[in-house]
């Protein structure tokens, strides 16, 4: 499994619209996920020993950012066939078990991840309220195993100041991950 590292953050890029099915049976699109003071969209899968790593953080994290008014959601655009942990049924469990404060949606298709230009889990897309990209980054400095629980929150702290400014930072930190798994 060789690491992946997306692209740099393209400001201003608008986000994709889609409509996916969610773990709890329902439909969502881009517009009934948006926050009031940005949207963060994260790329993620259940078998992935990056998003793993950083679970409980993007957990947390996450949390934290909705009381902010940031909108959150996760998508796994992973080839379940090739990777059945990564099926809509492990996802339900997956989320289920671990209590996601955001709604977990499935790109059976992949067209979701293709528009967005996903190209690993996790990966990050940070939107302002306006829903322009502003941050393209990692969660913190974690890797493959659990780090520190005190590394610097680039993610929140990203995502914040973008709910509070509209604007990222200058200076981010490429993620790194599993390559999404296409079909």
């Amino acid at each position: 499994m060789a690491a992946i590292s997306p692209p740099v953050c393209d400001f201003g890029l608008p986000a994709p619209d889609f409509v996916l099915p969610g773990t709890d049976g329902k439909m969502y699109g881009l517009a009934d996920l948006k926050g009031a003071n940005g949207t963060l969209v994260m790329f993620i899968c259940n078998h992935c020993p990056y998003v793993l790593a950083i679970l409980d953080k993007i957990i947390r994290d996450s949390s934290d950012l909705i009381a902010f008014g940031v909108g959150v959601v996760a998508i796994c655009s992973n080839d379940a066939l090739r990777h059945p942990a990564d099926s809509f049924e492990n996802m339900k469990l997956m989320a289920l078990k671990h209590s996601f404060p955001f709604h977990y949606l499935h790109d059976e298709s992949q067209s979701v991840a293709k528009a967005f230009g996903a190209t690993c889990t996790p990966d990050f897309f940070g939107y302002n309220a306006e829903l322009e990209l502003q941050y393209r980054g990692r969660l913190d400095a974690t890797r493959m195993t659990p780090g520190q629980q005190d590394l610097p929150r680039e993610l929140y702290e990203a995502m914040r100041q973008v709910a509070e400014t509209g604007q990222g930072p200058k200076e981010q930190t490429q993620s790194i991950g599993c390559s999404i798994k296409w079909k």
